[in-house]
């Protein structure tokens, strides 16, 4: 599915097509819980003697609590990846490469798309860009409404406080 057979290259691009399942051991080390499929799509193709450059989108989503109200959330994620493969020698000092051995004979894009995927996946969800979040105090929703505590003073301005009433009289 996301292995290619560099002979097949021979005849032109190669698309690759297909789904990961979200509980794929892939997976195993993302700090997230991913609730759909992960769907991959791209195009393989040569750009030299060796190398070779994969262009697809991935496609999810995760699921977790708002980081400000706790509600469940679900929060789609959608990235374009390029990765460039290579067969040249020097491929493996650069971060930017992922290194085929000389005589390798298929490109497995897995990697690529887990690596892409780490980056892009937000580590905290929120139900909404404006989300209030829970009152410090209470613990209420402030997305429902306002709660009945009373409003917090602090106390360093205690003495101005006092010198309010002074200056009424």
């Amino acid at each position: 599915m996301f292995r290619v057979d560099l002979r097949e290259l021979e005849r032109g691009p190669v698309e690759t097509r297909g789904e990961i399942a979200r509980d794929d051991p892939l997976f195993t080390g993302l700090d997230v819980v991913l609730s759909r499929p992960v769907k991959v799509a791209g195009r393989l193709q040569g750009t030299g003697e060796g190398r070779f450059y994969w262009q697809g989108t991935v496609e999810t989503a995760v699921s977790g609590e708002c980081r400000r109200c706790l509600v469940p959330v679900e929060a789609p994620v959608r990235a374009e990846i390029g990765a460039l493969f290579s067969q040249e020698r020097d491929a493996e000092d650069d971060p930017d490469t992922y290194p085929l051995a000389p005589d390798a004979i298929e490109v497995d894009v897995t990697q690529a798309v887990r690596e892409e995927l780490m980056l892009v996946v937000p580590r905290f969800v929120q139900c909404r860009e404006d989300c209030r979040g829970l009152c410090p105090r209470c613990g209420q929703d402030l997305n429902a409404g306002p709660c009945a505590c009373p409003p917090v003073t602090d106390a360093r301005w205690g003495g101005l406080e006092a010198l309010k009433g002074k200056l009424r009289d």
